[in-house]
């Protein structure tokens, strides 16, 4: 089938590939699924900027600070402590602001041999708002400051808010990064290109099974949640002996 021109832009990042028409795929070893648990570790402005909102409030808008707050000071460390006694490898996505903010916590993945996954300086701004000189300058801190507290630059990267520019991959993979997280078009890993030849492999990100647009906007409790990861991974893995 021979595709019809389109007046509409385009990315031109990769083309249109139907699942059901691709060879099979499989992971090194001849593993038809991957898993990976990604933790968002966030820090955000007081008073400012933007941020997830459990419940209106005024400014400043002490509510909703400290509950995402709690997360940083509570939640994640009973987090660790379930990933410990499961034995579970975690992909941190990591703010470097946490760096500075609590150190603490980035250390303790860190000490357990976790990936630390670039994700911006902090959730209260998004990086696609910027110039490109800005985000450049965003891409470069961060980086930075991740790995200076993990010993090595982060590899992978997912924009706070999942918030990208026209020249985001093209910038990320100019500055060494291997493969992001914000495209959430398809089931397996794709390959994105980039200007002067290069490339960046897109991994998925199901929105579907984030927890804030899950829990704050479609207003799914807990356990639904819980539900919902369990039924996805059953149906990629049936998915994925086809």
């Amino acid at each position: 089938v021979r595709p019809m021109p389109s007046l509409l832009r385009t990315h031109g990042r990769f083309p249109y590939s139907a699942i059901n028409a691709r060879p099979r795929y499989a992971w090194p070893g001849g593993k038809r699924l991957a898993v990976y648990l990604g933790l968002n570790l966030e820090h955000f402005a007081f008073g400012e900027g933007h941020g997830g909102e459990l419940a209106p409030s005024g400014r400043p808008d002490v509510l909703n600070y400290s509950w995402r707050e709690y997360g940083n000071r509570v939640g994640a460390w009973r987090l660790l402590d379930e990933f410990e006694e499961l034995r579970l490898p975690v992909s941190v996505l990591a703010n470097s602001e946490i760096a500075g903010h609590c150190p603490e916590l980035l250390a303790a993945h860190i000490a357990r041999g976790d990936e630390v996954v670039g994700h911006g300086r902090t959730n209260a701004e998004r990086q696609g708002d910027l110039v490109e000189r800005d985000e450049a300058a965003l891409i470069a801190e961060t980086t930075s400051t991740l790995a200076d507290a993990a010993g090595a630059p982060p590899r992978g990267w997912l924009g706070p808010w999942i918030s990208q520019s026209h020249v985001s991959p093209d910038l990320l993979a100019e500055a060494g990064y291997e493969y992001l997280l914000d495209w959430c078009h398809d089931d397996q890993p794709t390959w994105m290109s980039t200007r002067g030849g290069g490339r960046i492999l897109s991994l998925p990100y199901p929105q579907e099974l984030n927890d804030i647009p899950t829990i704050l906007v479609r207003r799914a409790s807990a356990s639904e949640f819980a539900g919902m990861i369990v039924d996805n991974f059953d149906e990629m893995r049936e998915q994925s002996e086809r």
